[in-house]
Formats: C-alpha cells, structure tokens, sequence
C-alpha cells in the first residue's frame, strides 16, 4: 500500500533542491585579448645593452645608420628590424665564444622606429619630425607631439598621405585639423597608421 504522506513529502524536497540549485548556467567562453606587436628597433634608437655581472661588456648607445651596433667583443652587429628580445639573443650566441652562459638583457631607451614603421608631419608644424608609430595614434597625438600648429599653418587644408603597399598609388586624406584643434570636432581625429606622413601646409596672406 502507497505511503500517500511519505510521497508527497519526498515531492515537495525534490522540489525545493531544485529551486536551490538555480538555472543552469552555460559554460563560461574564454575571452580572448589581443596582444599588441613587439616593438622593432629602428636606426638612432638608444639602447641599452647590459651582459648580467659583466659591466665591462655592457653598453649604452645609437644604433647607426646601417642599422648595426658596434659592442665590446662583437665589432659589427645587426639590430635594426629585430625586436629587443631578439637582439638580446643574438648577443648571447656571439658572446658564447668569449663567456660562459652569458644573459643579455637590450633595453630602448629613446625611440625612433623602423622607417616604414614612422609617423612623419611636415609643413607648418611648431617641430615637424618623425616619430615612432604607436598602436592607437590619432593626428591629434601626432599634432601634440609635434607642439602644435605655427601660426601661418592652414589646419584645415591638411592631409594625411597614405600608402597601402611599396607600390600603391599614395592616397590623400583631408583633415580639417582648425575645426579639430579649436572647436573640438572629434570626427577629424583619423586614426593614424605606419608609414602615414601628415601635410600642414601654409595659410594664404
């Protein structure tokens, strides 16, 4: 014979755990981040070059033109277009046959990049200069980098020129760099890229 009172009760529990437990979540996905790009050491970075317990084969100072260092025991090195871990490496290798297990450590200390890898503005700048592309660099950065516009500049009659490849056609993109500077207009802030060159010409008198 049915325990018609044991059933009910034994119902009712099942219910109330089920109520505890909640719905069921799914799995949780991973997120995944991107990282951004090593940095590659162009001709005139500083770089500090530093051979752990050896000072005397360690080293502050430019890469040259030709993209090479000249150190203590390695008299010709190539380091342009390497990242800093991948120089610090190939130290390593050629101090292998003068030192026992040596670790290198290549820090840059003042940047200027890849050429191909620059950010230039030129013209009626208060300091036109290349410098170092950074992931996320708008004209605006670039015009503050560069102290501003002078006072002849025609902000809005700049542009940024642009190529997609070594043999594409340069693209011109017009920047109205007055409505940027002095009326806060955001939608001139273009975002800039490797190798873009930003043109400030000079106002009509």
């Amino acid at each position: 014979m049915i325990d018609l009172p044991r059933c009910v009760g034994l119902v009712l529990l099942a219910a109330a755990i089920s109520a505890c437990a909640g719905p069921s979540r799914p799995p949780a996905t991973p997120v995944e981040t991107s990282r951004a790009p090593d940095y590659v050491i162009g001709p005139g970075d500083q770089l500090q070059v530093a051979v752990y317990r050896m000072p005397e084969l360690s080293a502050t100072l430019p890469v040259r033109p030709d993209g090479r260092l000249s150190l203590p025991l390695i008299p010709d090195i190539q380091a342009a277009g390497k990242t800093p871990t991948q120089l610090a490496k190939e130290v390593e290798t050629q101090l292998r046959q003068y030192v026992r297990d040596p670790t290198v450590s290549v820090m840059v200390t003042s940047f200027t990049g890849m050429p191909n890898l620059q950010v230039r503005i030129i013209g009626e700048a208060a300091q036109p200069m290349a410098i170092p592309y950074v992931e996320g660099m708008t004209v605006l950065d670039v015009v503050i980098r560069a102290g501003g516009l002078t006072r002849y500049a025609s902000g809005n009659r700049a542009e940024i020129i642009r190529r997609a490849g070594a043999d594409a056609q340069p693209q011109s993109i017009r920047v109205h760099l007055s409505d940027l500077i002095r009326d806060g207009d955001i939608s001139q802030d273009i975002a800039m890229r490797p190798g873009d060159t930003l043109i400030i010409p000079q106002g009509w008198f």
